[in-house]
């Protein structure tokens, strides 16, 4: 697989002599990204290894080479998962990752055309909290009635004639 090529070559390069953790670190997320998705955790886990650049550990040797050790072990680590994750579950369908994305963009668009300001952060604030779905549903049925009588023809119109969407051919 590929992928897993890619991730072992990055793995080798923790062990170059002119071995640039920056660097190392953008190309890693850049292909973590790539096989994972944007939002896949172990970015996060990359972009956290920091190399402590204190004048403590610039002064003391013995230290420093410490420093860099534990960020290639971090490193390796989120690597060596990822390959025994792809090893293991094949790659991950970031395809519908990515449908689901466009798809509230698409929904945002229409929203924010159709929406004051006031109206758009009263909605997310309803849609976004840890209340039932049932007590959500009333506080958005009360809150569409409060709207424009033509919101909901309006927002229809809007995501239907949006050029980026699209349907799967029915059979």
């Amino acid at each position: 697989m590929k992928e897993i090529k890619l991730l072992e070559a990055q793995i080798n390069k923790l062990d170059a002599k002119d071995f640039d953790l920056d660097a190392w670190k953008q190309y890693t997320v850049v292909l973590l990204a790539r096989i994972f998705g944007e939002k896949n955790s172990k970015i996060g886990q990359i972009e956290q290894i920091e190399y402590d650049y204190s004048s403590w550990a610039l002064r003391d040797t013995s230290g420093k080479s410490s420093y860099m050790d534990t960020c290639k072990k971090l490193g390796r680590e989120v690597i060596q998962a990822s390959i025994d994750e792809l090893n293991t579950f094949g790659l991950p369908d970031t395809k519908k990752e990515m449908d689901n994305t466009f798809s509230i963009s698409i929904i945002l668009e229409a929203l924010e055309a159709e929406l004051k300001i006031s109206e758009l952060k009263k909605l997310t604030e309803i849609v976004n909290s840890d209340k039932t779905r049932d007590k959500k549903s009333d506080e958005l049925k009360t809150f569409v009635h409060g709207l424009d009588k033509d919101f909901p023809e309006k927002v229809i119109l809007q995501l239907f004639s949006n050029p980026g969407l699209s349907f799967p051919v029915l059979k």
